[in-house]
């Protein structure tokens, strides 16, 4: 993603809302699986892009590998419908080809190749390939909106995405699109919001992603009376992945995986996919 409380070392489980916000979630209709996993959550951020081509395989697998039960993706419509997990709208600056992604289809992009050596991963083909792992999904344009519908019905993932966007009208989009109920995160519109203390219930949101100089301990004190978890992103050094942990963050976003995997194992936070 690239966007314009103190708290023990011990593995203890906290559930994913305060539970006075916890009736209200319910009765929203927007609780969900994707959260249901002790904090913090270490999202491997496009896969852990320090390791790997950005948004490939190899990163994917690697962080897999590493144990990551998270794993945040980005997402860009084809000509022909397909969703592929790619950041930008255009190849240049990560395949070195020229070319927008929605005016080629999948065909097209075949031998595109990320870092010059990865193919294009198909984001029905990652998450078929590993079942039990959780998805951070970022709807990067609004033709990806419809095609991802009808990926998740067919890979019955429901419960293990977390539908994220810049675009509040996007988000919007992809709650009609989708039909049922689905992790999502706040538009940075919704993210301001909170900022000013205002509730977001009945948005269908249950957690905030914002960049490091938002995650304040006062902005997450803030965002946990209301019931929402805080990821943030996109942290590769120790130091501010220990000040986040120690002011409460829910989640760290990260391209170095290895470190926020050390880190956590050092305060005992750690907690690595068991494959299903």
């Amino acid at each position: 993603m690239t966007w314009p409380r103190a708290t023990s070392r011990s593995s203890r489980r906290r559930p994913p809302f305060p539970a006075r916000s916890r009736r209200q979630c319910i009765l929203a209709g927007v609780l969900t699986g994707f959260l249901d996993h002790p904090v913090p959550l270490a999202f491997a951020h496009r896969g852990g892009a320090a390791h790997a081509p950005e948004n490939s395989w190899r990163a994917f697998e690697h962080a897999v590998r590493l144990g990551y039960e998270y794993i945040e993706t980005d997402v860009q419509a084809t000509a022909d419908g397909v969703l592929i997990a790619f950041h930008d709208r255009t190849l240049d600056r990560v395949t070195g080809q020229p070319g927008r992604v929605g005016r080629m289809t999948r065909k097209d992009l075949a031998g595109a190749r990320v870092g010059g050596t990865e193919p294009i991963p198909v984001l029905e083909d990652v998450l078929a390939a590993w079942p039990d792992v959780r998805f951070n999904i970022d709807l990067k344009d609004t033709p990806a909106v419809e095609p991802l519908a009808g990926v998740l019905r067919r890979t019955n993932a429901w419960d293990r995405v977390c539908v994220v966007s810049f675009s509040a009208s996007r988000l919007r989009a992809a709650r009609r699109a989708l039909g049922r109920p689905v992790c999502m995160a706040a538009s940075p519109l919704g993210t301001a919001m909170v900022r000013l203390g205002t509730s977001l219930a009945g948005a269908g949101v249950q957690c905030l992603q914002v960049p490091v100089p938002v995650a304040t301990s006062s902005f997450i004190r803030r965002a946990h009376r209301l019931g929402l978890q805080v990821h943030v992103w996109t942290v590769n050094d120790r130091p501010t992945m220990q000040a986040l942990l120690d002011r409460g963050a829910d989640g760290i976003m990260t391209d170095d995986t290895v470190a926020l995997r050390d880190v956590l194992v050092g305060r005992e936070q750690w907690h690595p996919r068991v494959a299903g």
